[in-house]
């Protein structure tokens, strides 16, 4: 073995991956990477603002989206700076450390917006099925209470998987598989005892994305049987049409976390560039999307999104006729 490679093995920084075969269009690529980070962060911003400054938005169903919007944001947060500086080319490594600490908030924040889709999708559930109790319910303080347990369940669930990795005897290639450090990673380079950050890994999984998935689809299944019991066809679908946006932000969610543990679990012959790339949507589509889809969807956003617009649109016309 060369003694670069020695080094390389004992060494406490890792190798971020890019785009491999794609490192001569990395300037291009920063193009659409930016835009979308800008798109993440102006999106989710905006449904901030807007959901703070609109009263007619302080409700029960609109805090859960704020909730909802400010993880995403943080989401975003976490991974921009070795996403873009990879194809900015002002990184190439990252210490053990920050990996770590890269590593806590990507997973922290995935649990955060699994719990918080579930909020949501309890929001719905009472709205829909016990809509005079509604109100009564989901008050500020339970919202609040809802909020603190969703910090807490995301935050302190994570640390004894993390913590171990600081300790462990990393002997194989430090280069990781994407643009950003995950726990999946760390451990796969890591020649020390790997078993309770497996066991406790599953754990984790189990207890939150999949007991999550199973709770969402539970609620689901009781809208519609009470959906299903209402006589009017017009209130049925107007009932169904206020499920559709939480809906299409729960498969923006879990649809690429299948995808990347598909990846991950039997995709080990795929060119290194589909990993790459599922890593990435993980990390980018839910945020991306989900102001797109809550700006379209939710009548009062919408409506919001346009009166602010259209204020803007004539200030500006003002201004530049005087």
């Amino acid at each position: 073995m060369s003694v670069i490679s020695v080094s390389n093995f004992n060494s406490s920084r890792f190798v971020l991956t890019g785009f491999p075969g794609l490192e001569a269009d990395y300037l291009w690529l920063s193009i659409p990477f930016s835009s979308i980070y800008a798109m993440v962060f102006l999106g989710n911003c905006m449904v901030l603002h807007v959901i703070r400054t609109e009263s007619s938005l302080h409700q029960p169903m609109f805090y859960f989206l704020a909730m909802l919007a400010l993880t995403d944001l943080c989401v975003g947060m976490s991974t921009v700076h070795t996403v873009l500086g990879i194809l900015w080319g002002f990184i190439h490594e990252i210490s053990l450390d920050s990996c770590i600490a890269q590593s806590y908030f990507i997973h922290g924040l995935s649990f955060m917006e699994s719990s918080v889709l579930l909020a949501m999708s309890f929001d719905r559930y009472i709205a829909i099925c016990n809509p005079l109790c509604y109100s009564s319910i989901l008050t500020n303080d339970k919202i609040m209470k809802i909020g603190v347990a969703i910090l807490c369940r995301s935050s302190l669930l994570i640390p004894p998987v993390i913590i171990p990795l600081k300790f462990l005897n990393y002997c194989r290639p430090h280069i990781l598989s994407h643009s950003f450090c995950l726990h999946q990673d760390l451990i796969r380079i890591a020649c020390s005892d790997i078993c309770f950050n497996n066991i406790y890994g599953l754990f984790l999984v189990i207890s939150n994305l999949l007991l999550d998935a199973v709770l969402i689809l539970i609620s689901y299944v009781m809208i519609l049987h009470t959906v299903l019991a209402i006589a009017s066809r017009e209130e049925r679908l107007k009932s169904l049409q206020t499920c559709v946006s939480h809906i299409c932000a729960v498969l923006v969610f879990y649809i690429p976390i299948i995808g990347l543990t598909m990846v991950h679990r039997f995709g080990k012959h795929l060119s290194p560039l589909v990993h790459v790339l599922m890593g990435n949507i993980y990390i980018l589509f839910p945020p991306l999307m989900n102001p797109i889809i809550y700006s379209i969807k939710t009548q009062q956003i919408r409506r919001r999104l346009q009166r602010l617009f259209l204020h803007k649109a004539m200030k500006g016309r003002g201004y530049l006729l005087n």
